[in-house]
């Protein structure tokens, strides 16, 4: 009565074989584990189990679940041997259990020794790999580099070829002339210490080479943007020069604004200034690494930004008033055109410029800010964009057919300048060189006294394709005249373009032969260009002399294919007529995200505006100005990511 029947001791006076077996099974197989125990033991066994606190790794699969803890008890040896041949079925992780309390109790205070001493072989492990990778990061940049350098190496063995012996490598490659001289210093200092030197032979050849082009950090950004839709053939003109101005300008015209620009401009200068900072140079954010390489090409952008800015008087969509307004408000009532009581009966009044002292001369810089205030100021300023897009649309297109000229004369091709340059130029100044001196024609022709009888310019532009009958208001005598002389020279242009070079080079290689078999036995005096030589020989004059395309070779002895030229020349002619109206229609983009973008700004500072006068006075002081600075982040923000990425993609298409 005053033993415990559980004790070991008291059971084995008892005569009780009681036996126990403890460990751990999954919690998928705890209701299978304990019927089976129930059905094979016959009842003779006793189950307790319990889920554990912490969920155990798994060693196989490396995933964490659940497991429960279990002791059976049982009577006898024959139950125990079937108890363990059901734990070693179900997978169960049995652990000893003791017969006495003192040695339950030494184990577990054993194990809780052993556990304590693996946390702390763990912590100082971590401690340790934490301080080896730590020293590992701080070379793992220039191991990156070297094992780039060394696959690069690895890469360019394998394009090379064995020669016959099979005991050396050969590699054909293309090497500027600048750099021959480095590159028999390479060789030299890479075969040092080895039994036979590499060594380099220049091999004359016909194949035109490709294109390599010299950028550094600077005009990286502007070359990428023009390699994103084509690299230029050996020799041409690389327009990315160009691009540093025209890009970043024609951005700013859609991005006006003093303030956006100005916050553009600091972001893309902080980068610079912090341009080695590792953290910047290793960063694997893309939209980062985007902004961080085109660095150069958003500086340029946020300053002519801050240039059309001023320009049109834009600061947050309101205007400076810098150097005084050419507008006189007073002179309406001291010329008498306005009275009292015009103010009390009408919400809009219109100054007029032909009342002496109201209109003073232009403003000195850019758009004068009385016009922030007029109602009118969006109607102006549509006129004022529309015509500007379609005159720098005109000038930025005209200025690409010109470039044309140097790659025409830089590989001979003089016969491209007569067959295609002038009738693309002439067709392009005919039509819509046309439309740009009619704007400036108009501005320069009309004041204030007649603007209301000053016909319209699209109204005279369409007219011109129309021809319509009667009497029609015109800007000068003989206008009907000259524009159907410009009309009839357009579109003559057409033909030109699309049979002249290809009858050219038909007659070059069919009817032009007998001129070359006529002349080949005079000695040539003077060199000309490359067409002549190729009328006076019949095989190569110069060897390796030829390095243009296919197009510098169509004056040689090789067969011509007139299907092939007439229709390249076809398809270019098509899309350089079509192109000219698109294009300058695409202009107009130009006036569009200008005036979404000023439209944005002004809906948003309104709302910063009405924000702040719903304040309450007595905590306007503490309120206004969190709340102003919240809708100006938000505002500059919205305009920078979603109005800037749209500019720039606008610019990118009008280049392209």
């Amino acid at each position: 009565e005053n033993e415990p029947l559980v004790d070991y001791n008291c059971m084995h006076r008892l005569g009780a074989k009681l036996g126990f077996i403890s460990g751990l099974v999954h919690i998928a197989k705890v209701e299978a584990f304990e019927k089976m125990l129930w059905r094979a033991c016959k009842g003779y066994t006793i189950l307790t189990y319990a889920e554990l606190d912490e969920s155990l790794e798994d060693p196989d699969t490396g995933e964490t679940t659940k497991w429960f803890v279990f002791l059976v008890s049982y009577w006898g040896d024959q139950i125990g041997q079937k108890v363990k041949k059901i734990c070693d079925c179900y997978h169960c992780h049995v652990y000893p259990y003791p017969n006495t309390t003192e040695e339950r109790r030494a184990v577990v205070e054993g194990l809780n020794v052993r556990i304590q001493d693996l946390h702390t072989v763990l912590h100082k492990t971590e401690d340790y790999l934490r301080q080896v990778l730590c020293k590992a990061s701080e070379s793992v940049y220039t191991w990156v580099i070297q094992v780039k350098k060394m696959k690069a190496i690895y890469h360019v063995l394998n394009l090379c070829s064995f020669d016959v012996t099979n005991k050396c490598l050969i590699a054909e490659v293309w090497c500027p002339v600048a750099d021959l001289q480095n590159l028999r210093h390479a060789l030299e200092e890479g075969s040092s210490g080895a039994t036979v030197s590499s060594f380099m032979n220049t091999i004359p050849t016909t194949q035109p080479p490709p294109t390599l082009i010299r950028t550094n950090k600077f005009t990286s950004g502007f070359q990428n943007i023009v390699d994103a839709y084509g690299v230029g053939n050996y020799g041409e003109v690389n327009p990315a020069l160009y691009t540093i101005i025209t890009f970043p300008f024609l951005f700013a015209v859609m991005f006006g604004d003093l303030g956006h620009g100005l916050l553009m401009f600091i972001f893309a200068l902080l980068t610079i200034l912090y341009e080695n900072h590792p953290r910047l140079q290793r960063s694997q954010d893309e939209i980062m690494k985007m902004l961080f390489e085109g660095r150069y090409v958003i500086l340029l952008m946020g300053l002519f930004s801050v240039y059309t800015g001023l320009i049109y008087n834009d600061c947050f969509s309101k205007s400076l008033n810098i150097f005084g307004s050419g507008w006189n408000v007073s002179a309406m009532f001291e010329q008498k055109a306005w009275r009292l009581e015009d103010l009390k009966s009408n919400q809009f009044l219109t100054l007029d410029p032909n009342v002496p002292g109201v209109y003073n001369g232009a403003y000195p810089f850019g758009i004068d800010p009385i016009w922030n205030l007029a109602s009118n100021r969006l109607s102006f300023l549509n006129s004022f964009k529309m015509k500007m897009s379609v005159i720098f649309g005109v000038t930025h297109m005209t200025f690409g057919v010109v470039l044309g000229v140097f790659n025409h004369l830089h590989f001979k091709k003089k016969y491209n300048i007569y067959l295609v340059f002038l009738p693309e130029l002439l067709f392009m100044m005919c039509i819509f060189g046309y439309l740009v001196f009619m704007i400036f024609f108009k501005w320069l022709a009309y004041s204030a006294e007649d603007s209301t009888s000053a016909p319209s310019i699209l109204i005279e532009f369409i007219n011109m394709f129309l021809f319509p009958g009667g009497e029609a208001e015109v800007f000068y005598t003989g206008q009907v005249a000259l524009q159907r002389f410009l009309l009839t020279i357009a579109f003559l242009s057409v033909p030109v373009m699309l049979f002249g070079k290809p009858l050219y080079l038909y007659w070059l290689h069919s009817g032009g032969r007998g001129i070359r078999m006529y002349r080949s036995g005079y000695k040539l005096i003077r060199k000309e260009s490359e067409e002549e030589l190729s009328l006076l020989r019949s095989h190569d004059v110069e060897e390796g002399s030829s390095h243009s395309d296919s197009g510098h070779r169509e004056g040689d002895g090789e067969e011509l294919n007139f299907a092939d030229v007439f229709m390249n020349q076809a398809i270019h002619t098509i899309e350089y007529c079509l192109g000219c109206v698109s294009n300058t229609a695409s202009y107009l983009r130009l006036w569009a995200l200008s005036l979404a973008h000023a439209q944005l700004s002004e809906v948003l500072w309104q709302m910063v505006m009405r924000v702040g006068l719903r304040v309450d006075t007595t905590y306007g002081v503490l309120l206004l100005v969190p709340v102003l600075a919240f809708f100006a982040v938000l505002t500059v923000s919205i305009l920078l990511v979603m109005e800037g990425l749209s500019a720039f993609l606008h610019a990118i298409r009008l280049h392209w």
